[in-house]
């Protein structure tokens, strides 16, 4: 960019951060004027880029350009789309973060192209695999799809976008692009039914009655004629010489069947469209004879179903267009859908995405409607989240290279934003509250409330509240905003029935009992009937910006400004007064005043000293420290004021643009002095031949390295095939090495193949005919390896192993093949190797002690406990009180369940003076306790494992019942037949079944234990 500024009187600045007169607008246009003769049509204001349309083709969009632009760094070639795209592909690759880049301009301005050079650079620039190249193609042909649905020709462009659209495209961490998704913003509906003379309806229609083959507008009903239907030429221009409907057409079909619409979708999708122009179309009003100003709308659906229904004029009219404005919002929003489909992503690893959000501008009418509110009102939140997202870069950036931040005087259009959105007070509130009162509510009601709500705001005024100047401007139901970018004035005709966009009852009912399946998609039975308003139109597009304002607020933002030069789309015209109103209603002059508030220039120290350091004679002809002290010498040098620049971490900092203006015609001069054309071609002798030097001497003691590795090679090779020829004589010189190499390679397949257990009985590999000797000594060592592990494993088997092994054999004894959670208690590490002895002895009487809960009898309650065995009797004890003691005589049995549960029932034998019953308990040492009391007290016989239920005696007399079931869920409840349920989950182990036998037994036969180790597991 530094290069261009020798031309700067010629063509201006690349980036107008450079301006002199930062402040003056003239100033900002003759430089763009003076770039849009030369054809040089981008601009930067920082990384804003500023594109202006050129109304002709350009030869700067082709591969060998976006080769050019192609990891280069964003300032160093001319201003383009390209750079733009290239640098926000770059920046997110290496901070591995999101970024969106935001196209706005006014209709003709180039928005659309814009966007789709955006894509068709990502295209060519990521990878390509067929996967990709698949996902490549649907991303490029949404757009010819959404175009056709979603544009038409207006007064100002042909190819009008008329609904804002944001895409993202997501990129794997191999920087492909592998998926996307696309989010759409208020359609303009009322073009189905409504066309200004000079535009035209949607381009699908028009490509549909032009393009389509004589079978479908026959299966379709149509004719191909535009003249024959009234909704096609209201504007009075079915033909434009700029646009080929019949070939757009194959265009749409094709890119369809890529997206992958089935062919039955897109049948059924063009009738379902021509529904929506043919609630008009075909439709005829006659005047009833008796009914006295009634009238009979006839509608024809489908060449066949026919529907008659009384209405008065106006408002069959009304519920005609409304049903042709509601078919063709809600099929253009399935259609987005469709697409999202086939462009989504179904690995669910994580993404970059850089989004495209192509939205309308800032609009200016000689009447402004609805429409237009709603658009400037976006260009509001817009231009707020625009300052917001700026003033932050700058200031990160400042903070990052240690600069102080020196606050910025900027006008802050919260005022007009809350003016237009504040709950219960702002202007949308109003409309909502005119739209959903019972009575007479109309546009003028809704300017009056208007009055009476707004009166005295600044940013506000209508013809009542104006003074007599500005009255004359303006006429009785009209209002208007003082916005950002300047004064709107709205009329309210429409307001009211714009926002409602009702669709009567019936009508929905006909659409729901349709046999296409579309139609049922797009009113489907769950929406919410009259009973329940829906939201207004403008309520909805409130909620859509705020989601789109969080979702841009989370990813980094890029900018570019698209500026439309003329009204007639002529080429090499640059009308004065039309781009003045752009570059104020875009906020170019508010952008720019940020990024001029501090430095004007700002480059990294390697760059910078790299183009200027022949300036310096100590920092040429190489300078030999670190980049940041070279470029100090060199501005000190130089003569740079303290004022004019500062230090950052990694880059300097230009105040002013006429300090860089100076050091750059000083390089030129410089080049000069050095020797012109003559040091230059020295210069470049000298790298070149130094180069081609250091080039020959790598390549030399490469070709050497390969030359004896091959010669090496080569006398392996000879030696292993005259070894293996006399392989069967006598061991000599020729042979020795192979033979070697075979008795090695027997050796090294012996050694995988050695048995692994006791169980392993795999034979040995045969040995090779050289080794025969060894053949009949290969049993001999076979058993010799299989003794040698007997003993090996025999040693491991100490005294403590044997005890755990004993516990083990018991425990397996009793549950191995009964209860199911019992695979899960072994642990194939103890299947292999020995236990580890216990490190302590227990000593007492205490033999075993575990936490548990008891639940009681009646009431099934849960309580903590803790289980105690000493060698003569079972105790539940509760903290240090002993609340229940069981003798190993009056112990009749224990019973647990075949499942994966941790319950045990403890049978018991009535004593006469207390008259207690069974115990119910619950333990997730399931198996670990009952081996401890079957060796303890003998009583492996007692226990039982059963199925389905369990009986257990209350007291005397009287007994309950424990269900044991499998669920989907675990639960441990009261049943309603006063029996305890507990269900277990299907295939879930429990903690008991879970927990290592290995540690379960170690506590087995570590016992007993002293108190303290019992509190400690307790808690």
């Amino acid at each position: 960019m530094e290069g261009a500024l020798t031309a700067r009187d010629r063509v201006g600045v690349q980036d107008l951060v450079l301006l002199e007169a930062h402040t003056s607008e003239t100033a900002l246009l003759d430089n763009l004027r003076k770039r849009f003769h030369e054809n040089l049509i981008y601009t930067y204001i920082g990384t804003l880029l500023v594109s202006l349309n050129p109304y002709k083709e350009l030869d700067t969009y082709s591969k060998k350009h976006m080769d050019t632009y192609m990891g280069v760094n964003f300032f160093e070639l001319p201003p383009h789309i390209y750079a733009l795209a290239d640098n926000v592909f770059r920046t997110m690759l290496s901070e591995f973060n999101n970024h969106f880049i935001l196209i706005s301009g006014e209709s003709g301005a180039g928005k659309t192209e814009t966007s789709k050079k955006v894509l068709q650079y990502y295209a060519v620039s990521c990878p390509n695999t067929s996967l990709l190249d698949n996902v490549r193609d649907r991303l490029l042909l949404s757009n010819p799809v959404l175009e056709a649905f979603g544009n038409a020709k207006t007064l100002k462009n042909d190819n009008s976008s008329r609904f804002g659209k944001y895409m993202d495209i997501q990129f794997d961490h191999q920087v492909g692009a592998v998926g996307g998704h696309i989010l759409s913003y208020l359609l303009e509906k009322s073009r189905v039914v409504h066309q200004n003379h000079g535009e035209r309806n949607f381009h699908i229609f028009y490509q549909l009655v032009a393009g389509g083959d004589d079978e479908l507008l026959r299966w379709l009903g149509l004719e191909r004629n535009c003249q024959n239907y009234s909704y096609l030429v209201q504007g009075d221009c079915a033909k434009v010489t700029s646009i080929n409907d019949k070939s757009n057409w194959k265009i749409v079909r094709s890119a369809l069947s890529i997206i992958e619409f089935s062919e039955k979708d897109v049948e059924v999708m063009f009738c379902f469209k021509l529904i929506s122009a043919a609630t008009g179309i075909n439709s005829q009003e006659d005047r009833s004879q008796n009914g006295g100003g009634a009238a009979t709308t006839t509608t024809r659906f489908k060449r066949c179903l026919q529907v008659y229904s009384p209405f008065a004029v106006d408002h069959a009219l009304y519920a005609r267009d409304a049903l042709a404005k509601a078919i063709y919002g809600r099929t253009f929003n399935w259609l987005v859908n469709k697409v999202n489909e086939s462009l989504a992503n179904k690995d669910s690893s994580r993404k970059t995405v850089i989004g495209l959000l192509d939205i309308y501008g800032f609009e200016v009418f000689h009447v402004n409607s609805f429409e237009q509110f709603c658009i400037n009102y976006c260009n509001e939140k817009l231009q707020q989240l625009f300052i917001q997202l700026t003033l932050k870069s700058e200031q990160e950036e400042y903070q990052m290279e240690g600069i102080e931040w020196e606050p910025v005087p900027y006008f802050n259009n919260k005022i007009i934003c809350d003016l237009v959105e504040e709950k219960h007070r702002g202007i949308i509130s109003v409309l909502d509250e005119e739209c959903l009162r019972p009575g007479e509510a109309t546009d003028l009601t809704f300017l009056e409330k208007l009055e009476e709500k707004m009166g005295g705001h600044p940013h506000f005024v209508t013809h009542k509240l104006a003074d007599q100047k500005t009255r004359k401007t303006m006429q009785r139901g009209d209002f208007r905003l003082l916005h950002y970018a300047g004064e709107v004035t709205y009329c309210v005709v429409g307001f009211l029935d714009k926002n409602n966009d009702l669709l009567y009852r019936n009508v929905k009912e006909v659409m729901r009992q349709s046999k296409n399946t579309i139609i049922k998609h797009c009113f489907p039975y769950t929406e919410p009937d009259s009973k329940k308003r829906p939201e207004t139109v403008v309520t909805q597009f409130k909620g859509s910006l705020a989601g789109l304002t969080d979702v841009l607020m989370s990813k980094e933002p890029w900018y570019v400004r698209c500026i439309k030069p003329n009204d007639g789309k002529k080429a090499g015209r640059f009308d004065d007064v039309l781009v003045r109103h752009q570059v104020k209603y875009l906020g170019l002059m508010e952008h720019l005043r940020v990024r001029r508030a501090g430095f004007a220039y700002r480059r990294k120290y390697d760059i910078f000293l790299a183009r200027y350091k022949p300036l310096c004679p100590s920092t040429w002809p190489k300078w030999k420290g670190s980049a940041s002290e070279g470029v100090l010498c060199l501005v000190k040098h130089l003569g740079y004021k303290p004022n004019e620049y500062k230090m950052g971490r990694t880059k300097i900092f230009i105040r002013h643009p006429k300090t860089l203006f100076a050091t750059e015609d000083a390089f030129e001069l410089c080049k000069h002095d050095l020797g012109g054309l003559s040091f230059c071609l020295f210069i470049k002798a000298i790298n070149t031949d130094f180069y081609s030097y250091k080039t020959n001497c790598w390549r030399g003691m490469m070709a050497r390295k390969e030359r004896d590795k091959r010669a090496w090679a080569v006398k392996v090779i000879k030696r292993f095939i005259k070894g293996f020829m006399m392989r069967n004589q006598p061991a000599c010189s020729d042979n020795t090495e192979y033979l070697a190499f075979v008795r090695q390679n027997y050796l090294t397949r012996l050694k995988g193949n050695l048995p692994k257990t006791l169980l392993d009985k795999n034979s040995w590999p045969t040995p090779p005919p050289i080794m025969q000797e060894v053949r009949g000594t290969l049993p001999f060592y076979l058993r010799f390896y299989y003794t040698s592990m007997v003993l090996r494993n025999s040693l491991l088997v100490v005294e403590d192993s044997q005890i755990y092994l004993q516990f083990k054999a018991l425990t397996s004894s009793m549950f191995k093949g009964k209860k199911e959670n019992y695979p899960f208690s072994l642990s194939p590490h103890h299947r292999l190797t020995p236990l580890t002895p216990s490190p302590w002895q227990p000593s007492g009487s205490l033999q075993y002690s575990v936490p548990l809960v008891k639940y009681d009898r009646n009431g099934f309650r849960p309580r903590l406990r803790q289980l105690i065995l000493t060698q003569a009797a079972v105790y539940l004890v509760e903290e240090a009180k002993i609340k229940q003691r069981i003798d190993f005589n009056s112990l009749k049995g224990v019973s647990v369940s075949n499942l994966s549960d941790n319950f045990l029932i403890v049978h018991v034998v009535y004593d006469e003076t207390k008259q207690k019953g069974d115990l119910i308990l619950q333990c997730d040492y399931l198996f670990e306790a009952l081996t401890k009391l079957s060796h303890i007290g003998n009583k492996e016989s007692c226990i039982k494992v059963v199925q389905g239920s369990v009986r257990f005696d209350i007291q005397p007399g009287r007994e309950g019942f424990i269900d044991f079931k499998s669920g989907q869920e675990s639960m441990i409840y009261r049943s309603k037949n006063g029996h305890l349920m507990v269900v277990r989950m299907n295939g879930e182990s429990h903690h008991s079944s879970c927990t290592p036998i290995r540690r379960g037994i170690s506590k087995l036969i570590d016992s007993p234990v002293s108190q303290e180790s019992t509190r400690t597991r307790s808690r």
